[in-house]
């Protein structure tokens, strides 16, 4: 746990003391929190700097006290935490994590009451540029984190149809300088990707945010464009599914095409029924190893067409798991 998650958690269990009981001698709380009093000072300053009412007691033993009559306030966040909850709980209000939905729903709606009026209208132009559909499929590999910052000042651009500028790496290491019109983001599996118009190259364009460096503001408006396909969700989707990768594979599964469509990760190939027991995985990847991974996790059992560099990589990793069960004992 890192030292912020720690103080985060002792001031909370601070303000459960303080709630609990009027007085608190400042020893006693040293014994309940495990620390030293110099510790209990710098906390309590803490809570105080977030509007808590605090009183230190004077007198032999010294200690601490609510004022009397005084309702507490919430727990007050700066503008980079607010918007960090209220991302984590967007993304988690539309995740398929069971549970979780609605609980997620009803915080963020009680968080959004309490906000500052200019932090409440960026959180909400976050919702509104931002799609999050399915989870991400078992063993995806997530790119560099996304600063929440370059996510805010992307949602306020789409809101308010202003260009920005960027630096943007390509698969090949590449980097080129982009000036675009941003429409949407979209969180697809474990990244983030905006779709954008280039006027540069007079096309539609789906950028990952983790591959994006010096973002800025362009300070000009453009005037908004419809995204093509139904949404921005299934157009990064296809975007995806149209990059050329290095190896295309082939596979004809022994089970109905129904049985392996919730199996099959979204954005990686086609699948096609040859018959009421079987059907035939078309799909791509720079990585081999991955690629006879995320084959062999359909569950069922199959043939590969091609590539043979394929079979070799679905050897080398059977290899690896059998001798994991071997050695399970």
């Amino acid at each position: 746990m890192s030292e912020t998650e720690t103080t985060a958690g002792r001031l909370l269990s601070l303000l459960s003391l303080l709630q609990g009981r009027r007085d608190w001698p400042g020893g006693e709380l040293q014994e309940r929190l495990g620390v030293s009093a110099r510790t209990v000072r710098r906390d309590m300053a803490r809570l105080r700097e977030l509007g808590y009412p605090i009183e230190s007691i004077s007198g032999p033993a010294g200690g601490y006290r609510l004022q009397a009559g005084t309702a507490m306030p919430p727990l007050l966040l700066d503008d980079e935490e607010a918007t960090a909850v209220a991302i984590a709980l967007r993304t988690a209000a539309r995740s398929a994590v069971a549970g979780i939905e609605e609980t997620a729903l009803r915080a963020l709606v009680k968080l959004e009451q309490v906000l500052p009026a200019h932090l409440r209208r960026r959180v909400r132009a976050l919702g509104e540029a931002t799609s999050t559909p399915a989870p991400a499929w078992p063993g995806q590999a997530p790119g560099r984190s996304v600063d929440a910052q370059a996510l805010t000042l992307l949602a306020g651009a789409c809101r308010d149809c202003e260009l920005v500028r960027f630096l943007y790496a390509a698969r090949d290491g590449r980097r080129t300088r982009r000036v675009v019109e941003p429409h949407a983001l979209v969180a697809l599996g474990r990244r983030w990707y905006l779709v954008a118009w280039d006027p540069g190259r007079s096309a539609w364009r789906t950028f990952r945010l983790d591959r994006v460096e010096q973002l800025r503001e362009h300070g000009r408006r453009f005037a908004a464009r419809t995204i093509p396909g139904v949404d921005a969700a299934a157009f990064v989707r296809r975007s995806i599914g149209a990059l050329s990768y290095r190896y295309e594979a082939t596979v004809t599964y022994d089970a109905p095409v129904e049985q392996l469509r919730g199996r099959l990760a979204y954005g990686w190939g086609t699948l096609e029924a040859l018959d009421e027991q079987t059907c035939v995985y078309r799909t791509s990847d720079d990585d081999l190893e991955w690629l006879a991974f995320r084959i062999g996790m359909a569950g069922a059992d199959f043939s590969v067409e091609g590539p043979p560099e394929l079979r070799e990589a679905l050897g080398r990793v059977g290899a690896r798991f059998a001798a994991a069960a071997a050695g399970s004992g």
